[in-house]
Order: structure tokens, then C-alpha cells, then sequence
């Protein structure tokens, strides 16, 4: 199979990239939510299913659906099936690793997935490094240890449970890489939009055993429209990081998705003290601030950084 070859538009993928960064930062902080009335898979199920009808529905009126002949090659389906299985595996490990943990500790750990994406960029796809992004990349690990310093303590002296569901949340970064190199394959054979709706579908099936539909009789007007939420977060975030891929380096596209961190932070603390009893705050010292600033200046010399 021949490597994509991305489109040049590196402003659209940057926007895309962005938009997905957004989406993804809020998304922890909704799903935390609605973990309180509703089970993992039923969530996953929904998500998908809501994702795959949207999705799939927008296709058919276009005829742009994916076409047979293509399904029927057996080196893209079984890449297709691959990229359909990390993706599930990393949505229930990260919908497990937020339970036994918070938001923001669940998308710090979820950005070895974006990291270790980009570094497979370099290997697999031969992208290079310009100087600048070198030492973009170097300023962005010292912006993440001086943000998260405080937060990395606690995780090392943490009890148990918070333990354990840190190594599920590596565990699904790692499942979050593996589907987004497969999926950048993909995109020499097939259309982003294509490969969502096969692996959206797909999610979808493989949970529906799993899944209690039921329970979503019993939810509240509020969580009805968190789990809304959080199935158009699932469609609008990976639709437009997968659209980015197609346009630009993924070694540029997982530097500024990686700054998902700050941006569930920023949130926290904004709903914290509109909501305080739904959402704990976060206390952040000089030090931290600075981090922060830091992580942003890192991940901007990253991707905007070419020759």
C-alpha cells in the first residue's frame, strides 16, 4: 500500500487540528458527568451509534459512501478492522481511566497517545523535524512538567484505585496511537469521512452487546443533553482530526492536539466556580501558569515551524 501523501493546506489542517484540541479538552469533563448515571459501554454505544447514523446519513445523501470495491480489498479491510478495534479499546480505557481518576489527569496521560503518534510520523511516514521544532518540542515536555509538577506528585504517592487507573489511561494512549497510525495509512486508499463511518459503525456493533439501553430511559433532561454532547464531540473531534491528517504532517497534527490538557484545565477551573458541586476545582501556582505558557509556545513552534 502506497504512504498518503498530504495536501499541502497546512492553515486548514492547523484549523482542524485546533477545533479537534478544543472538543477533546472539554470532552473529559462531560463524560466525568455522565459516568454518574450511565455505565461505560452504554456510553461508547451511544456515542458511535449516534456518530455512525449522523455520519452515515450526511454520506448516502451525498453518494459518498465508501465503495465496495475498496471494502473488498483485504489489506484496507484489515486495516479498517485494526483501526476500528484500537479505537474502541482506547474509548474504554479512557471512559474507565477518567472513573478511577479526574479529567484533567486523564487527558494529561491521553497526550502520550498524541506523542507517541507523532514520533511514528517521523519513522513511518519519514516526516522531518526542522531545528525549530526541535527545540519547540523541548520547550514543550518542560512546559508539561512545570504545568503538571504538582499533579505528577500526587500521582506518584496516590492510592491505589488512582494508580491503577493511570496505567489504563497509558494503556489506551497507546491504543490512541496505534488507531491514528493505521488511520493515516488508510488515507491513501480511502476518504477520512470514509473511514469514520466504517469505524464508527464498527465501534458501534462491537459495544452493542455490552451496552443497557434501558438505562437511558431513566436520564434527566441536563444528562440527556451531556450525553448529546459527548456523541457530536465524538463525531465533530475525530472527523476533523482525521480531516487534518489528510492536509497536514501528523507529526504537526499531534503537537497542537497535544495541548488538550490545558484547555480541559481552563474549563475546570471556568465551571468549578460556576458549578463548584459538580465540578471540583483545580488549584494552579506561578509555576504552573508559567508551564502552561510554555506547553502553548512548544506546541506553536512545533507546528508552525517548517522551512
Amino acid at each position: 500500500m502506497t504512504i498518503h501523501k498530504i495536501s499541502g493546506r497546512w492553515r486548514l489542517g492547523l484549523g482542524l487540528s485546533i477545533f479537534a484540541t478544543l472538543l477533546w479538552g472539554i470532552l473529559p469533563i462531560a463524560l466525568k458527568a455522565i459516568l454518574i448515571a450511565l455505565d461505560v459501554y452504554t456510553i461508547i454505544w451511544f456515542r458511535f451509534s449516534i456518530a455512525f447514523g449522523v455520519l452515515g446519513a450526511y454520506l448516502a445523501f451525498r453518494n459518498q459512501l465508501p465503495a465496495r470495491r475498496k471494502l473488498q480489498q483485504w489489506h484496507t479491510l484489515i486495516l479498517l478492522l485494526a483501526a476500528t478495534g484500537f479505537l474502541g479499546i482506547h474509548y474504554l480505557l479512557f471512559l474507565q481511566g477518567i472513573a478511577l481518576t479526574s479529567p484533567a489527569n486523564a487527558e494529561l496521560f491521553d497526550q502520550l497517545g498524541p506523542v507517541l503518534f507523532g514520533l511514528g510520523g517521523l519513522v513511518i511516514f519519514k516526516e522531518r523535524y526542522t531545528l525549530t521544532q526541535w527545540a519547540g518540542l523541548s520547550i514543550f515536555t518542560l512546559g508539561f512538567v512545570l504545568f503538571f509538577h504538582e499533579k505528577l506528585q500526587t500521582i506518584v504517592s496516590t492510592r491505589e484505585i488512582y494508580l491503577l487507573g493511570n496505567i489504563v489511561l497509558i494503556a489506551g494512549a497507546v491504543t490512541l496511537a496505534l488507531y491514528a497510525l493505521i488511520q493515516k495509512k488508510l488515507l491513501s486508499q480511502l476518504t477520512s469521512t470514509n473511514i469514520m463511518v466504517f469505524i464508527y459503525g464498527g465501534c458501534a456493533i462491537l459495544f452493542a452487546p455490552f451496552a443497557t439501553p434501558e438505562k437511558l430511559l431513566t436520564l434527566s433532561p441536563v444528562e440527556w443533553a451531556i450525553l448529546i454532547f459527548c456523541s457530536f464531540n465524538t463525531l465533530l473531534a475525530f472527523g476533523s482530526f482525521a480531516e487534518a491528517l489528510a492536509h497536514w504532517q501528523a507529526s504537526r497534527v499531534s503537537a497542537v492536539v497535544a495541548s488538550a490538557p490545558i484547555v480541559t484545565v481552563i474549563f475546570v477551573s471556568v465551571l468549578s466556580s460556576l458549578a463548584p458541586t459538580l465540578v471540583a476545582a483545580e488549584k494552579f501556582t506561578v509555576l504552573a501558569i508559567f508551564g502552561a505558557v510554555l506547553v502553548v509556545a512548544g506546541s506553536a513552534a512545533i507546528a508552525l515551524g517548517e522551512k
